[in-house]
């Protein structure tokens, strides 16, 4: 048994698919191949189910390649080791974010990584919750940024702060007066929400399971009520087409404006964001962002330095949790 082997055997989990994990180990499938099917008979048993179509694990190979993945970042470790004594920030850190979180977080994140951590790039990797921690259990990905709650896998958590939602409405909307308004009386409202596989959407109809009657599997009209990002949605609530409910940090600043000056920004009055009162409904929402890794994940400067980094961000509105 090698560590290629393991190495193998990891990417064609991960790929489900023999030739593209020869092509991310930069192999011939051949090579690959013959490799894997050594290991299967020095273990005796089958890691993989083969059809035409697909690769998938066994369940006896699924823990295997678990364990696999576990010995090759214990074999990086080694590296880590050596490299620590030079720079423990040394090498670029790959992170996973959220649709929902990725285009208003990051901007001020990379600037803040290059000016204090250029030697330690971010590989960046925008996808939904359930995507991104199967990338991380199987290390396509070192940590990520996420929205709780999720499945419990084990994995390392930090918090970082607690985001309100607010209430995005078309300007010429009844509601658009306000100054805040309340769950109750978005109820009757037309909803517009992001599609299945968004946590976001599900916080959404956590809020308001009211909110459901627009879902995916409904009839007629009411499908094209989901967008597939905040963005999206944002340029439907300015149509008129209903109103939604985003993050804090998606909320422009200069849509907090007062309303004269937001009037010289022809982008933002259609949209009025308002935040949302306790009412009679419980707290306003809100969700809890957090960095997550693997435990075995042995670069912990480099988790440290990427926290720190988060916390250090400009984040207006949104409760930094040390």
């Amino acid at each position: 048994m090698t560590l290629t082997e393991l190495k193998y055997i990891v990417a064609v989990a991960r790929e489900k698919h023999f030739g593209h994990a020869a092509d991310a180990c930069h192999v011939s499938q051949p090579t690959l191949s013959v490799a894997i099917k050594k290991l299967e008979e020095e273990l005796d048993l089958k890691l993989f189910e083969r059809s035409a179509s697909e690769v998938t694990v066994t369940p006896l190979g699924a823990l295997i390649v678990r364990q696999a993945q576990s010995v090759l970042e214990q074999a990086a470790a080694i590296k880590e080791i050596a490299k620590r004594g030079k720079d423990p920030l040394a090498g670029p850190l790959t992170l996973g974010v959220i649709y929902t979180i990725g285009p208003y977080l990051l901007p001020e994140l990379v600037r803040h990584s290059i000016a204090h951590t250029p030697q330690m790039p971010l590989m960046l990797q925008e996808n939904f919750t359930v995507r991104l921690l199967e990338m991380l259990r199987t290390g396509e990905i070192d940590c990520a940024i996420l929205a709780e709650s999720f499945p419990d896998t084990g994995l390392a958590i930090a918090p970082l702060y607690d985001e309100p939602f607010m209430a995005a409405v078309p300007s010429t909307h009844a509601l658009a007066s306000k100054k805040s308004v309340t769950v109750a009386e978005l109820k009757n409202e037309t909803m517009l929400l992001l599609g299945t596989g968004h946590c976001f959407r599900d916080h959404v109809l956590a809020v308001c399971p009211e909110f459901a009657r627009f879902a995916s599997d409904a009839e007629g009209i009411r499908k094209s009520f989901e967008g597939s990002s905040l963005e999206t949605i944002k340029h439907m609530v300015a149509a008129g087409m209903g109103v939604t409910l985003v993050p804090r940090l998606s909320v422009p600043r200069d849509a907090l404006l007062t309303t004269q000056r937001r009037r010289r920004k022809s982008d933002e009055t259609h949209i009025r964001y308002l935040p949302i009162n306790e009412g009679d409904a419980g707290p306003p929402p809100m969700r809890r962002v957090v960095l997550t890794w693997r435990r075995s994940f042995t670069r912990h400067a480099a988790t440290t330095a990427l926290h720190q980094a988060i916390l250090a961000c400009e984040l207006p509105g949104v409760m930094r949790l040390a």
